[in-house]
């Protein structure tokens, strides 16, 4: 017995139309998306339906009611927060730069929203120089109640400079 002989068919079979194919996933996904549609509005109003029970459920405990301390003390965070950003720093950066001269070096510039008031460290080259950027800070708009509060010489530096501080209140400047 000897097998037949094989022949192959190197020719492709025709194509055959594709939209059928093409308008069945159409139909699939039209059909997919509504029943998302669908199933997204049943949950909500499932979700409204469990509220509008829970709120009218006689068995239902009622809700804490919060402590007036508590509510205080938040009231007074939030207030130190509006003061803490309400800080001018425009003005009072201005009149720090206004009153600047190349002898002194601010090092530090911290406000206190709560007192309204400015603390800076610096450094001069001289006790004259020292007492005028004070001086010329108390004359600007934005501080007031200029005064120094501490000064020392630095006398581990060869060009003994003098580290000092002032506070200062400030203000809005309209």
């Amino acid at each position: 017995m000897t097998p037949g002989r094989l022949e192959l068919d190197y020719i492709a079979a025709p194509h055959r139309p594709q939209w059928i194919g093409v308008s069945l996933l159409i139909v699939a996904l039209v059909v997919a998306g509504d029943t998302v549609l669908r199933h997204r509005g049943a949950r909500h109003e499932l979700a409204a339906l469990d509220a509008a029970q829970g709120l009218l459920n006689p068995d239902r405990k009622p809700q804490r009611t919060v402590p007036k301390e508590r509510l205080d003390e938040e009231a007074k965070a939030v207030d130190a927060v509006v003061r803490q950003l309400t800080v001018p720093w425009a003005q009072m950066i201005e009149a720090v730069e206004t009153a600047s001269t190349s002898d002194v070096v601010l090092l530090q510039m911290q406000p206190e929203a709560q007192q309204r008031t400015l603390h800076m460290t610096a450094e001069a080259k001289s006790r004259e120089a020292m007492l005028k950027y004070v001086r010329r800070l108390g004359e600007t708009r934005a501080l007031s109640g200029v005064y120094l509060v501490s000064h020392q010489v630095q006398t581990d530096n060869p060009a003994r400079p003098i580290q000092f501080s002032v506070q200062a209140g400030f203000r809005s400047v309209q």
